[in-house]
């Protein structure tokens, strides 16, 4: 009896296409904090959750670097900032050199970049790009397309960028090829500004105030001593809060100067006839209240820390909404069983901890990022992954999931067999951190530090002063135990890791030896 085999001869393109495509969505500033599927206590995000309860969460995520251009670029090259030249958010990023989407390029996938860019130059190994100039704009955002025209779209940016995105999936792709889409939101970067559906949804909503709101952040060491991410102190009643003016004119201690009163009448006007007058008029509660109150101190923390809330919440609401429009789209399409997605935030963000906003800092609340990953017959839905895992594995991660070895100068780690085990123990015993910007916005000293699994060693080394935290004892980092002999050991330990780290990643620039 005659056995007959049949050969089934695929298009190059069809086998091709067998290669995952991966689909990265990074928000700017979304802290793991006003995430649901992190725990939080502040608002539900259902879309982003999805990501999780189908995929992976990663609770141990952090970045080496809190900021937001340094950020995209470890993205790009897998490596920390002072080897891929992004320090801080002043440099022009070198786009000659080597990048993950370049590899992922030659191997045949097509590459995309969507949203904000933010490094100076122009991106390099992509085969479409459509980006927003700078940080870009909430209203009739601007975007700078691969002919270096720009032109402004009506809408709102968050809905904007995820239209875009999805033009491109659906229209503009080579459906024959795998591909890489950086899908990368503005929102909910400061100055914080919500779509109007979001505005009044959120306006009226009262939030639980973190524990060290009202700290007495006193005699805790020069870095604290010179910042300027105070909500109280730094955070600006009109164009942060959008408080308008005229309720403010006859109160000297919040009376707002020239560029208060200009960056306020600028967004405004941006925003459709349509639904000025109903916007002004949600703010304008806020400036009778300051009226009635003229509120003072610990009162004014208390109303700003809401009117905070509000509008950083109803900011990152919109990103929710349209994470959920990619995912459908996935869905209904058919591309979401051969589609890794991810969702991150290029770093932490404060909210109301000590009671600051913004980054930079290498406290957990600023280092630690969200991250999760759905990737259907590769990732089990609803698992967890306790690792330390850092932005500068995203490179080779990626790499690896396109079946490609990473070059071996990249710093970071694949992670692709933690997500497809995540009991796997991952071969790293600390993670290093590097901050430069000093001066340019909010004032936080240049650090540099080691975090472990339990302990945490930063070093100022522009005052020479040293910070030791218990992160089992104390996850809030309160208590400085650089002094305390009971840790001497342990920061003997740290400070010899520390300068492992250093000789491995070759870093020495700045700080000199530490002893």
């Amino acid at each position: 009896m005659k056995k007959w085999i049949f050969l089934v001869c695929l298009p190059l393109a069809t086998v091709a296409q067998q290669k995952p495509n991966i689909i990265y969505i990074m928000s700017d500033d979304h802290d793991a904090g006003a995430i649901s599927a992190y725990g939080s206590r502040l608002v539900q995000t259902p879309q982003i959750d999805r990501i999780a309860k189908e995929g992976m969460l990663f609770t141990n995520a952090f970045v080496g670097n809190s900021i937001c251009g340094p950020a995209r670029a470890t993205l790009l090259t897998g490596l920390h900032s002072h080897k891929n030249g992004m320090k801080d958010n002043r440099v022009r990023f070198d786009g000659s050199q080597v990048t993950m989407p370049k590899l992922l390029q030659q191997a045949g996938y097509q590459t995309a970049i969507i949203g904000k860019w933010h490094l100076h130059t122009y991106p390099t190994g992509f085969d479409y790009w459509k980006i927003l100039p700078g940080q870009g704009l909430y209203y009739q955002p601007r975007l700078i397309d691969m002919k270096g025209d720009t032109a402004t779209y009506k809408g709102y940016a968050t809905e904007v960028i995820t239209d875009e995105a999805l033009q491109w999936l659906r229209e503009k792709r080579d459906t024959g090829k795998p591909f890489l889409l950086l899908l990368h939101h503005k929102a909910p970067h400061r100055y914080f500004f919500a779509s109007p559906a979001n505005i009044e949804k959120f306006h009226s909503l009262q939030f639980p105030e973190p524990a060290t709101l009202y700290a007495d952040t006193t005699g805790k060491g020069t870095a604290w001593k010179l910042q300027t991410m105070s909500i109280l102190h730094d955070m600006k009643l009109s164009s942060d809060l959008k408080v308008d003016p005229q309720y403010l004119m006859d109160i000297p201690w919040l009376k707002p100067d020239s560029a208060e009163i200009a960056y306020y009448n600028s967004i405004f006007n941006r925003i459709p006839l349509a639904h000025r007058t109903r916007i002004k008029e949600i703010y304008a509660e806020r400036g009778k209240i300051i009226q009635q109150t003229r509120p003072q101190g610990k009162d004014l923390l208390k109303l700003k820390y809401q009117w905070y809330m509000q509008d950083y919440l109803a900011t990152a609401a919109s990103v929710d909404e349209g994470v959920g429009r990619v995912l459908n789209y996935l869905d209904s399409s058919g591309l979401n069983n051969n589609t890794l997605v991810i969702y991150t935030s290029d770093q932490g963000f404060y909210l109301g901890q000590n009671g600051w906003f913004d980054k930079r800092w290498m406290y957990d609340v600023s280092m630690r990022t969200p991250l999760m990953m759905r990737w259907p017959g590769h990732i089990k839905p609803g698992s967890v992954n306790t690792n330390m895992v850092q932005n500068i594995d995203y490179a080779p991660s990626f790499l690896d999931i396109a079946g490609l070895t990473a070059p071996a100068a990249m710093h970071g780690i694949s992670l692709k067999p933690y997500m497809e085990k995540p009991s796997a123990i991952l071969p790293r015993k600390s993670l290093y951190y590097h901050f430069y910007e000093y001066q340019a916005d909010h004032t936080v000293l240049q650090h540099l530090g080691v975090r472990t699994e339990r302990y945490k060693l930063i070093y100022f080394y522009t005052v020479n002063e040293w910070q030791l935290f218990d992160l089992k004892l104390d996850p809030g980092e309160q208590q400085n135990l650089i002094n305390n002999k009971q840790y001497s050991a342990i920061l003997a330990e740290l400070k010899q890791e520390l300068n492992r780290l250093r000789d491995l990643y070759d870093d020495h620039e700045a700080a000199g030896e530490l002893h």
